[in-house]
């Protein structure tokens, strides 16, 4: 798609609290020449990452369970979200340091050793957020702590330590219903990285 089908792209931003929500105002060409001045609400802040630890040996992996208002607000799961570990990245980081970070933060692993699968946005209609996910294998030497997140960050993180197969059943039951925990899980499985 050619760049001029945009112009006179007009930004103004409605809130900057915790992510910034912007009413994007431009003309759009259509294929039939048609132009038209549209509005679109845009809203995100860093871009972020997820990361998934697996065992192929024990046949676990290790997820997170923690409050998420837009999931309270939408009336699943009292709030609460199962997921991969993730979070945003700080300014002059690396999407892989921030991995590492948030690995050490909110589940307690040191990992190193760690595979980029993909870059994705989540809800591209509205969130401009891209989010780099990330897999790593795990020991139980790796564990540094009991995690559980800062509380700095008003995070409350329960770490859960689950088999592979359970958590397939999850998806399956729709107890885990967070995209970057799905698209991770079942890279796992297309890929036979847990047999």
């Amino acid at each position: 798609m050619s760049s001029t089908k945009v112009s006179n792209v007009v930004s103004t931003i409605i809130s900057n609290f915790w992510g910034k929500l912007e009413h994007v105002k431009f003309n759009f060409t259509f294929k039939n020449g048609e132009l038209k001045t549209l509005i679109h609400e845009v809203y995100g802040k860093s871009d972020g990452v997820a990361i998934l630890l697996y065992n192929s040996k024990t046949k676990k992996v290790i997820l997170s369970k923690q409050f998420r208002m837009p999931v309270y607000v939408a009336g699943v799961s009292n709030g609460f979200s199962i997921e991969v570990c993730g979070g945003a990245i700080d300014p002059n980081e690396s999407p892989e340091k921030t991995a590492i970070r948030e690995a050490r933060e909110e589940i307690g692993y040191e990992v190193s050793n760690i595979k980029k699968v993909s870059t994705v946005f989540l809800s591209p209609g509205i969130v401009r957020e891209k989010v780099h996910l990330f897999l790593s294998e795990y020991q139980q030497a790796d564990k540094i702590n009991n995690g559980g997140g800062l509380m700095s960050e008003n995070e409350e993180i329960e770490v859960l330590e689950l088999s592979f197969s359970k958590a397939l059943q999850m998806i399956e039951n729709q107890e885990i219903v967070d995209a970057r925990t799905i698209i991770l899980l079942q890279y796992v499985q297309l890929n036979n990285l847990i047999d």
